[in-house]
């Protein structure tokens, strides 16, 4: 009964949100609007699959993507956007924590930085033009994928010694490596240098509504020497802190519109619960460098957008 009274819910919902749909681009207009939903769910559902086991937020996928390639307004995709990367570190989030991957001491005081940031980001963001944004995200974009395809991550990385605040705050743990089968402990380093990178990674996550995977696992692998898995999960319980506090300031701006949001959503939720039992047993390269290349994709197709190409 719960599961029929939520689909029914989310049926009518998207009935309610339909005449909206009469406000996208002529672009959309040769589809009829439930197949633009039906193609964003299928689409949200191999997302959320995806950024779980290359360790990025879904926003940071949807929204490029989307933007590019979907007939929806910036401002609506950028709120789904920050709506996607939190179902999908919600989702993702209780079996990473359950198997020791995603840590609370590591993750929370790095979203407590971010949270703050993210909410300036998001006011910024909602507060220029359209085709400025598209432009920026196409550069910011293609930034994060030069990034990422530069980074050479350590699966297991080496600290000698804790720094002071980590070990005021607790920092350290350990989990099951069930690909190779051992224990792996950790510890971490230069931790206020993380919590000021985080601060801008937040401010850039609220303001194009990404999800900042792309840049907490570098911060947290390459410089604090988290091992990459806990890094990747952990990032996710990041997420979903800084998107809660971003996502309110576009909801209060009329920025989230139910028929883009709830079947993002709803597959991201159900792609990112098979990507999280998946990401103990796979070697994440593979998939990473496909995300790298969609990413490209994405961000010449931004910035052709906001060039009005």
């Amino acid at each position: 009964m719960p599961a029929a009274a939520a689909a029914t819910g989310l049926v009518l919902m998207l009935l309610q949100a339909a005449p909206l749909f009469a406000a996208v681009p002529e672009s959309g207009a040769g589809m009829a609007w439930w197949g633009w939903v039906l193609i964003l769910f299928l689409f949200s559902f191999l997302l959320g699959i995806v950024a779980v086991l290359a360790g990025v937020g879904g926003g940071v996928l949807f929204v490029p993507i989307v933007s590019s390639f979907f007939p929806f307004h910036i401002d609506y995709v950028r709120g789904a956007g920050l709506l996607v990367a939190l179902a999908g570190a919600l989702s993702a989030g209780p079996p990473l924590l359950r198997k020791g991957m995603a840590d609370l001491k590591l993750g929370l005081p790095m979203a407590l930085v971010g949270s703050v940031s993210s909410i300036a980001g998001a006011m910024v963001g909602l507060a220029m033009p359209a085709k400025n944004v598209q432009l920026l995200l196409g550069i910011v974009i293609l930034g994060i994928t030069a990034v990422m395809l530069m980074s050479g991550k350590s699966g297991y990385p080496e600290v000698r010694e804790s720094d002071p605040l980590s070990r005021l705050l607790g920092i350290s743990g350990s989990y099951y490596e069930e690909f190779g089968k051992h224990e792996v402990s950790w510890k971490v380093h230069r931790t206020p240098i993380g919590l000021l990178l985080f601060f801008f990674i937040g401010f850039i996550g609220g303001m194009f509504g990404l999800g900042a995977g792309f840049a907490n696992v570098p911060v947290f692998n390459l410089l604090m020497g988290v091992p990459l898995k806990v890094a990747v999960a952990t990032s996710g319980l990041v997420l979903s802190i800084n998107g809660s506090a971003a996502a309110w300031v576009y909801m209060f701006n009329g920025a989230v519109l139910p028929i883009i949001a709830v079947p993002a959503v709803g597959g991201m939720m159900l792609g990112s619960k098979i990507g999280a039992k998946l990401l103990p047993k796979v070697n994440t390269r593979t998939i990473r460098m496909i995300v790298i290349t969609i990413l490209a994709l994405s961000g010449c197709r931004s910035l052709l957008k906001g060039f009005g190409i």
